[in-house]
């Protein structure tokens, strides 16, 4: 498990590319027949990528960094499934997942393991997972199930479609809120005009990108921007008081997600366009 902590945005401001990179930015998410788990004290996150491809894959408990027998036991977890389909069986029950479908299980399942229905297309199940004080039941929903807002305009280079699967509105879960967003062709700007919200965390993860593609994900406070520059299927860890904006060479795909004290998707703090630096 890699460990990441918080960092002050005092300190932030002194970063090079590679800091901002070693601190914030999730590569290689997808590694043949394993699981990739990242550990961020910005909101206790983890983060996770699942490819199995040979046999299943059993989802278990970094005993030393999380002190638990097993990874739910204080815990609660939403899945996307990235790739082909597959299935995840939580506790002997079998849930078939298709592409952009959404799993969230909660507080107390024990027994997670990930599967691939074909290897040559196998599924690529990317996770965020919360800690958990209630158990909220196993919820499946496919992409036609979330909830889909139509944003932004092809003149502003953002019209995109967001769909929420776990919310106050949506899949209940504790405090982790999750959901997706497709940009149309065309359009490359996504959460611009930016915003912070002290209240929450975030993480992205960009995917759907052609291989020569790039996103470069602005974040920092907005007197004091940045920019990393990201790849298909890389994620970026946003503390509270950053930004998180970007815009790339096409038009892609994003999942956020998202932790704190609240769960209200429009609770932020607008940044207007002539404040950023």
């Amino acid at each position: 498990m890699d460990i990441r902590y918080a960092s002050h945005p005092n300190e932030v401001k002194q970063f090079d590319t590679e800091r901002l990179q070693s601190e914030f930015q999730i590569n290689d998410l997808f590694v043949a027949n394993e699981i990739k788990l990242v550990y961020s004290h910005v909101d206790r996150f983890i983060i996770g990528g699942v490819l199995p491809i040979t046999g299943s894959l059993q989802l278990q408990a970094d005993k030393k960094e999380m002190a638990a027998d097993y990874f739910l036991e204080r815990r609660e977890i939403g899945i996307i499934n990235v790739g082909g389909r597959g299935t995840i069986t939580v506790d002997g029950t079998v849930y078939n997942m298709d592409p952009k479908d959404c799993i969230y299980i909660g507080l107390g399942s024990k027994d997670i393991t990930f599967a691939s229905e074909n290897a040559a297309n196998p599924a690529k199940y990317y996770f965020n997972s919360t800690p958990a004080h209630k158990t909220y039941p196993t919820v499946k929903a496919a992409i036609s199930e979330a909830t889909p807002a139509h944003l932004g305009s092809i003149n502003t280079s953002n019209e995109r479609t967001i769909y929420k699967y776990i919310h106050l509105d949506g899949i209940q879960s504790c405090q982790l809120v999750m959901g997706m967003t497709l940009l149309k062709p065309g359009n490359m700007w996504n959460t611009m005009p930016s915003h912070t919200h002290n209240r929450r965390s975030e993480v992205y993860f960009y995917f759907d990108m052609p291989e020569d593609a790039v996103v470069f994900h602005m974040m920092g406070e907005p007197q004091q921007t940045r920019h990393v520059v990201m790849r298909n299927e890389q994620a970026i860890i946003s503390p509270s008081w950053s930004i998180h904006s970007g815009v790339g060479t096409n038009n892609y795909t994003f999942i956020w997600g998202m932790a704190g004290e609240n769960q209200m998707f429009d609770d932020m703090d607008a940044v207007a366009m002539k404040d950023l630096k």
